[in-house]
């Protein structure tokens, strides 16, 4: 793998990339080799994480460069002014083909999974609260294609809401999915991100191609967004 040719974005404050599935953004308990851990390698610094996509998934990871472009980047996430598209294949339509999703999800940490309420009561008065919307863009044979944008960023999100509505992600057998991909990735991809430049204020947008296989490909000319 050739980690350069991976990058999205690079300047002297930020640098984003297009992670293939089955790579951990940081080190985890297999302890494989990490996309921060290449990137360093890569750019002979030290970088800093600014948010994670989960490792079988795929897309846009955006790094800081300093401690003051990830306290300010932290900021824009906080404060939701962070804009994050993604696309998710699955084998069950919505019923809706578009609207929005809110849950409570609850994460058992042993477990590695977060679980969907559809109302907060006294058994989840630990969860938060998880909003999402979706729309369906696009079917081939018997996967759909949805894309959709997060409005909040909680622990496997958008696997545990699509779960949730019985629309699990292509792939994902952690989350409902009746067969796994060979190559253990899922079928959900980071696909725009739209934010301020740390520094200059500038309006950032990035895209990223999802990866290179049959099932994408067959969506290609919709992801690309073409």
């Amino acid at each position: 793998m050739n980690i350069g040719e991976l990058i999205l974005l690079k300047n002297n404050q930020l640098i984003a990339f297009n992670k293939l599935p089955g790579i951990p953004v940081q080190k985890d308990l297999t302890e494989d080799k990490a996309l921060i851990d290449l990137a360093e390698i890569y750019t002979k610094a030290k970088l800093f994480v600014t948010h994670r996509i989960d490792r079988p998934s795929s897309g846009i990871v955006l790094f800081a460069k300093n401690a003051k472009s990830l306290a300010n980047l932290n900021e824009q996430f906080k404060n939701r002014k962070i804009k994050k598209t993604y696309l998710a294949v699955v084998k069950n339509l919505p019923t809706e083909t578009e609207g929005e999703l809110i849950h409570y999800l609850q994460k058992n940490a042993k477990k590695n999974l977060s679980y969907a309420s559809d109302s907060e009561t006294k058994n989840t008065k630990n969860a938060k609260k998880a909003i999402l919307n979706y729309k369906h863009i696009g079917s081939i044979e018997n996967y759909h294609l949805l894309e959709i944008e997060l409005k909040t960023g909680r622990h496997h999100q958008i696997r545990a809401q699509l779960a949730a509505i019985k629309s699990p992600i292509k792939g994902d057998v952690k989350y409902g999915a009746r067969r796994g991909n060979r190559d253990r990735s899922i079928h959900l991809h980071a696909w725009k991100m739209t934010f301020q430049h740390p520094v200059s204020k500038e309006t950032i947008h990035l895209v990223a191609t999802p990866p290179d296989d049959s099932v994408w490909n067959a969506f290609n000319i919709i992801s690309n967004g073409s």
